[in-house]
């Protein structure tokens, strides 16, 4: 039995304080679908100034400027002065979380999931009773490019220019402009950021979300890649047959969503050239269970609750995995795959473990 959880009155604590941030995380959504945000980078406004700007109501403007000013987000000139001569403005360096989409510190497409995930709970009441599932298709657009805003930093930094660099064969294969098959892909973040890193290499993405792939072809004639890079509506064990010559296949963050994990990553072995490399990302939880746990796992757990163990469950049958998919899960699907091991890149990130998963 465990003997480290809180008291009483410790829990009712907590709880309370985590309602306040579940609000202050929907403020920061708010923030974000308002161009909030945006507009007080480098800008500080009064609230009807921040109105004027954004098309917005200056009440509701100055309620969450207040707000904001209380939580610590933003800065005020003279919290003495009347409310509508207060002046507001967004610290140095905080465009990095709340504004610059690029940037690794980019951490509102968090607050943006949590709100599409918490959306859904009235019908995963529902299905959680039946035994059913909620797919990515029903839990909507917002879900879906929020997951993607908040991998698209890594994508369009570390991945080219830390994560693969520390795979040589890959790095050589990729220069010299070989292929590319991106499982999984999503809105094609990924792909595109290897295309860019890499010049020379072809990208081919796939998924089976028709609106992901349509998103991701506009984004890839916006980068710039659309010659090198291309993305199609299908499962891997259809895109697998009758090639075998991908010098790199990846699998981001989405080996824990699939129904049957063991036959996908068996037809990524179909499409991987023989001296080719398997690349797995997926969440760095810890490596056994225990409880209470660290704040990752109570991260991912959340996630999974309300997003990917009933995304998994809504195909059947169903390897049911969830987002904590520890190694020994991952290293269990692979030798059933037929793989002959499972080794770890020394990578560090925050959230990404690194796999690659061995032919021979």
């Amino acid at each position: 039995m465990t003997t480290s959880l809180p008291g009483p009155e410790a829990l009712s604590e907590r709880l309370v304080a985590s309602v306040t941030a579940a609000l202050e995380v929907a403020a920061v959504e708010l923030g974000r679908r308002l161009g909030w945000y945006r507009a007080l980078d480098g800008a500080p406004a009064t609230a009807a100034q921040l109105a004027e700007r954004t098309g917005t109501d200056p009440r509701y403007a100055r309620e969450w400027l207040e707000q904001q000013a209380v939580a610590g987000v933003l800065a005020v000139d003279d919290p003495a002065a009347a409310p509508e001569q207060r002046c507001y403005a967004l610290p140095p360096g905080y465009g990095a979380v709340l504004v610059d989409e690029l940037d690794p510190l980019y951490t509102v497409p968090l607050a943006w999931a949590a709100m599409a995930f918490v959306r859904n709970v009235p019908r995963l009441e529902q299905v959680y009773r039946e035994g059913t599932g909620l797919g990515w298709a029903e839990m909507g657009r917002d879900a879906r490019e929020a997951q993607a805003a908040a991998n698209r930093p890594f994508f369009a930094g570390p991945l080219g220019s830390e994560v693969l660099p520390a795979l040589p064969d890959v790095d050589a294969a990729l220069r010299a402009g070989g292929r590319v098959a991106d499982v999984g892909c999503g809105l094609g973040w990924s792909s595109i950021g290897i295309a860019t890193a890499y010049p020379a290499a072809r990208v081919d993405g796939f998924d089976v979300d028709t609106p992901s792939i349509e998103q991701a072809r506009a984004a890839a004639e916006a980068a710039g890649v659309a010659d090198r890079v291309t993305f199609t509506v299908a499962d891997v064990a259809a895109a697998a047959e009758g090639d075998g010559g991908y010098d790199l296949v990846t699998a981001f963050e989405c080996v824990h969503d699939l129904a049957d994990p063991v036959g996908v990553l068996s037809a990524v072995r179909g499409l991987v050239a023989p001296e080719g490399t398997v690349l797995v990302a997926d969440e760095k939880v810890d490596e056994t269970f225990t409880a209470p746990g660290g704040d990752v796992d109570r991260l991912m757990y959340g996630y999974s609750l309300t997003c990917c163990l009933p995304d998994g469950l809504s195909t059947r049958p169903s390897a049911g995995t969830g987002t904590v998919m520890r190694p020994a899960t991952l290293a269990g699907y692979a030798r059933e795959a037929g793989f002959a091991g499972v080794d770890v890149l020394p990578v560090g990130h925050d959230f990404f473990r690194f796999y690659v998963l061995r032919q021979v």
